[in-house]
């Protein structure tokens, strides 16, 4: 009679973060940045819309929110795109080496923190209760940067470190290029 080890679950969980920072490292970063870029799209489209088009801010809700309005006026969404990138992050930084994992790791922190302000954002659309007596939830940085020119440095903030990061990665030096277990690096 065979039993179920405990330890197989984080067995399986393990094999895959191994292979995702290995084999399939590339495939992996390639979709992380399709989604990092499908967001950047939607501030694109936000901030075309509040200087360009001269939208008022509640109104100006990128593509997602000229479809589903609800869901980008929602903080829940908000936060599980951070939560997201925040473990696309964490799950792909053992494949760099090098200052391409330096860079990451700035990414990392940055996002961290961007975190932390969506995370305060979600706690007061849960309780019902916003900072600095605001009509909606206001983060911390909020209160001297307007939300949309926010966000944009958040995510500006965040994804020069990141493309840094790949580029280093995908084009590595001869002593980091044999620490590599992944085939991103390019000629």
């Amino acid at each position: 009679m065979s039993t179920i080890s405990i330890a197989q679950p984080i067995g399986v969980r393990q094999r895959w973060i191994d292979r995702i920072n290995s084999s399939g490292h590339e495939k992996a970063l390639w979709i992380y940045m399709a989604i990092v870029l499908a967001h950047w799209m939607e501030h694109i489209v936000q901030a075309f819309q509040v200087w360009v088009l001269d939208m008022p801010r509640p109104e100006s809700l990128g593509i997602l929110g000229m479809v589903f309005p609800w869901l980008v006026k929602s903080e829940t969404m908000h936060f599980t795109y951070a939560v997201l990138m925040f473990v696309g992050l964490v799950l792909l930084r053992p494949g760099f080496q090098g200052s391409a994992r330096t860079w990451w790791t700035i990414s990392l922190a940055i996002q961290g923190w961007h975190l932390v302000e969506h995370s305060v954002l979600q706690t007061q659309a849960i309780i019902g209760q916003n900072l600095f007596s605001s009509p909606v939830p206001s983060s911390l940085l909020q209160v001297w940067i307007p939300r949309v020119e926010l966000h944009l440095i958040y995510n500006g903030a965040v994804f020069l470190p990141m493309v840094i990061a790949m580029w280093l990665h995908t084009r590595p030096n001869q002593a980091v290029a044999g620490e590599l277990q992944c085939t991103c690096a390019h000629p």
